[in-house]
């Protein structure tokens, strides 16, 4: 069966989409890497991509949202942190976005209590990296500090994605949204 005009142009523009939302999430991420913000404290950063993942995911749908996202963890491992740095991005990226959908699909929570868990969710992964590689269950010790920078970071990226997805046209991202 082959696809319709509009089909083909819906296709069209949703991939168009993912290829500028990865370039914007891999900016952001560059910005980020620019930033020197944790403030003595390791492992503290804005999560400025999740933006772009947030937006990605209420707009385009899950698949979309992870595509952009793994393409935007595999780019910025390569050109900004490197292979290690990248299993850790990778972990707290996928558990991030996995929590995030499943929160958003009960419809019990706003954009930004959705952002705020994916923040945490985030930290959590990567702590669960971290104790695997140096074989150490006390990595758990730290996930207090990265709680709290998540819960921090989250709502306040939550706020930015709420208005700035209020401000984007909704013929930029199709005739309809996905919920997988």
């Amino acid at each position: 069966m082959t696809p319709s005009p509009t089909d083909r142009i819906s296709h069209t523009r949703r991939l168009t989409m993912s290829a500028m939302f990865a370039t914007l999430a891999l900016i952001f991420t560059y910005v980020e890497v620019l930033i020197p913000f944790s403030i003595g404290i390791p492992g503290v950063k804005l999560g400025l991509a999740n933006l772009v993942i947030l937006i990605a995911l209420y707009e385009m749908g899950f698949r979309y949202a992870m595509a952009i996202n793994l393409l935007r963890i595999c780019l910025s491992g390569l050109l900004f942190s490197g292979i290690f740095a990248m299993f850790y991005s990778l972990a707290g990226g996928v558990i991030s976005l996995c929590v995030m959908w499943a929160l958003k699909r009960t419809k019990l929570f706003s954009m930004v209590g959705v952002s705020m868990a994916g923040g945490v969710a985030h930290n959590f992964g990567q702590v669960i990296v971290a104790a695997i590689v140096v074989e150490n269950v006390r990595m758990f010790l730290y996930f207090p500090v990265l709680l709290v920078s998540g819960i921090a970071a989250g709502i306040g990226i939550g706020v930015i994605a709420y208005v700035l997805d209020r401000r984007l046209p909704r013929q930029l991202f199709g005739t309809s949204t996905s919920n997988i």
